[in-house]
């Protein structure tokens, strides 16, 4: 092989090179990016429909809180408030019956043998 061969192959290998580049430069690169945007606009266009969606439960909570028959329910609810002329009763739960029994305290344990007192070892054999 001659050095003029050599350096061709050189010079299209750096041509091969130089054009692999600019098409990764061109086309991989960008598209990764727009896919990667586009997954994250789906993302984010989902969290947006979810946030809607409490919106308008949280505005119908708020309009069902201004009407006088929701107010009226929380107060006798929540409050044990009444209208006028009306009686509240209070139910209570049964008392839990207590138990007076005491419980006696345990004997005191007898001494061990090894432990008894000189008169104690004297006398059993009474």
């Amino acid at each position: 092989m001659s050095v003029r061969t050599k350096v061709i192959r050189r010079i299209w290998a750096g041509a091969a090179a130089a054009v692999l580049v600019a098409v990764l430069a061109l086309f991989v690169f960008p598209t990764r990016t727009y896919l990667d945007q586009r997954h994250e606009l789906a993302v984010v266009s989902q969290r947006m429909r979810v946030l809607d969606a409490q919106n308008a439960q949280l505005s119908q909570q708020v309009d069902k809180l201004h009407t006088d028959a929701e107010i009226e329910r929380i107060a006798r609810e929540q409050y044990h408030l009444v209208k006028p002329g009306e009686k509240a009763f209070a139910v209570l739960p049964a008392p839990v019956p207590t138990t007076t029994t005491t419980v006696a305290p345990p004997p005191p344990a007898a001494p061990a043998a090894h432990h008894q007192s000189w008169w104690g070892r004297l006398t059993s054999w009474l």
